[in-house]
């Protein structure tokens, strides 16, 4: 790949469209979601290069169905390790459950739509189709019941599945206490469901176009899921719920590592512009700046060998694709 100006800032489109330039692939983790969907886990599982100590941190959580809280920088591999245990283990598609200031538990949980049920059955009844004193036949409740991320891992099944809390530092306060009593019981109920007549009711999941029949309005898991949870180290955490995790602090990053990193993604790296990359953005970690990997492998994507062979333009391009990220 060379460095060729596709945009040139001039707003006019070429009077001949056949010489229309043709866009550069895409680096392969910025390939579209259909491109990446039967290689990406594989990909991600295989590139992953677990830090010391890392490894038995996971083994250690697996034997004792306990959650593995990682901390450390961003951009530090946390989130990635659950795709290459998922991958290792065969537990299927990673569930995601990215944590922000607003989130609750019973979001992760489920969703109950009871505004789009009621809709539906005032729609029934201007048609016609409700039953007599508000029987309704073609009501079906679990339409509008939405299991979230959590509420999906703890579905019964032969295999566990594999869930990223991801920074569940950012949470309200109450949060991580909240998460306690359904970690320990391993189940939850849902009223809504509980208290409909039907016994078993199928609602929709977190994965795509799959349900799951709730009996009784009650999930409970056969398997304890396979959880990590991921903090930057913002803020600290009752000791209940730390003495219920597995913790690992993810180590400062090395030349050695990073280097590791970046020919896992991008192959060998034996060449004076990469080896550049990575002495810049360790430098800039050692001075206290904030920046993630994936800035560093987007650089050396850009900017190693000879494609940028501008050496101000260069400059340029490596001060903006490694600019610091500010706190958090």
């Amino acid at each position: 790949m060379s460095w060729t100006p596709y945009y040139r800032g001039t707003g006019v489109p070429p009077t001949n469209r056949t010489k229309l330039p043709k866009l550069p692939p895409p680096p392969p983790w910025r390939a579209p979601a259909q491109q990446q969907e039967t290689d990406s886990r594989k990909d991600a599982a295989i590139t992953y290069r677990p830090v010391p100590g890392l490894v038995d941190a996971v083994n250690a959580a697996l034997h004792l169905r306990r959650p593995l809280l990682l901390t450390g920088r961003a951009g530090s591999g946390k989130s990635t390790i659950i795709r290459q245990i998922a991958t290792e283990l065969d537990l299927g598609e990673v569930l995601h459950w990215h944590i922000t200031s607003r989130s609750t538990l019973a979001d992760a949980l489920y969703r109950y739509d009871a505004l789009g049920r009621i809709h539906a059955h005032n729609l029934r009844t201007l048609n016609g189709k409700a039953g007599p004193h508000g029987n309704d036949h073609e009501d079906d409740i679990g339409a509008y019941v939405q299991l979230g991320p959590l509420g999906t891992a703890l579905l019964p099944g032969e295999r566990p599945r594999a869930l990223l809390i991801d920074e569940i530092d950012k949470s309200d306060l109450d949060l991580p206490s909240d998460l306690l009593d359904v970690l320990e019981r391993g189940g939850f109920e849902i009223p809504e469901l509980a208290r409909h007549p039907k016994r078993g009711i199928q609602a929709s999941t977190a994965d795509k176009d799959r349900k799951h029949t709730i009996e009784r309005g009650w999930v409970q898991c056969t398997e304890f899921p396979v959880i990590v949870l991921t903090s930057n180290g913002e803020r600290d955490f009752p000791a209940p719920f730390l003495r219920r995790c597995i913790r690992f602090e993810m180590p400062t990053l090395s030349q050695e590592r990073l280097t590791d990193i970046v020919a896992a993604h991008l192959g060998d790296i034996e060449e004076s512009a990469t080896a550049a990359l990575v002495q810049n953005f360790l430098k800039k970690l050692n001075d206290g700046e904030y920046v993630a990997i994936d800035q560093l492998l987007n650089a050396v994507y850009l900017l190693r060998g000879a494609h940028v062979p501008d050496v101000d333009q260069r400059q340029r391009l490596e001060d903006m694709l490694l600019r610091g990220l500010g706190r958090g």
